[in-house]
């Protein structure tokens, strides 16, 4: 079978709700997913639940992926998004309650000790200081065109907008982080130990199965 066959083919099987298809489409894209979560929360945790949670999502709208197209990255990236922006609005709010309480212990930040073990966390925290001074849009473009590595039109795609939308975004997201001074593009992957997605797949596919009963 043709590799665009087959595109096609497992993107009509995940459409029509089969289990197998999607368990395939984790094992595909989950990497994907948590690098991205990472990025933006600097907190393998928290990447961790974007990926148990934007796969959950995805079966929740699989209905709605169109029957002709590629990769489902796209898709699932730009569901991944939403799912960590609400993460983070979530743990903003948690943080400032926490901050209300009289008398409080610090809570320790555990992204800081990761920070200390990885070797661009550094930058890449002044990076997210500085996306964090983009417009929403504009921060969208650069998570998925620079760090993600989508084209204009997957990105499009991902953000229901046009290409030319994506581009002058970027355009414009570029020249404010060159004014800035980080590069967004100089972070790498960060790593994710093998059982970490082992443990998320089998809570996404049981999640699954016990929705389809």
């Amino acid at each position: 079978m043709e590799p665009s066959q087959y595109g096609l083919t497992s993107r009509a099987r995940v459409r029509a709700g089969d289990q197998d298809a999607f368990g395939e489409l984790f094992d595909e894209h989950a990497r994907a997913v948590y690098n991205q979560g990472y990025r933006l929360t600097l907190n393998w945790s928290a990447a961790e639940e974007v990926v148990s949670l934007t796969f959950l999502e995805a079966w929740r709208l699989r209905a709605g992926i169109e029957e002709a197209g590629g990769s489902l990255r796209p898709w699932l990236l730009g569901i991944s998004l939403n799912v960590t922006r609400n993460l983070n609005r979530a743990a903003r709010r948690h943080q400032a309650a926490m901050d209300r309480i009289p008398g409080s212990r610090p809570v320790p930040d555990f992204s800081d000790d990761l920070a200390a073990r990885l070797d661009d966390a550094a930058e890449l925290r002044r990076v997210l200081d500085a996306l964090d001074r983009l417009r929403p849009g504009e921060r969208d473009v650069i998570v998925l065109c620079v760090w993600s590595g989508l084209d204009y039109a997957a990105a499009a795609q991902a953000l229901g907008v046009p290409v030319g939308t994506v581009r002058s975004r970027l355009s414009r997201a570029r020249d404010k982080l060159r004014q800035a001074g980080p590069r967004a593009s100089t972070a790498r992957e960060p790593g994710m130990g093998s059982g970490q997605l082992v443990g998320d797949r089998e809570a996404v596919v049981r999640s699954v199965q016990e929705g389809t009963r």
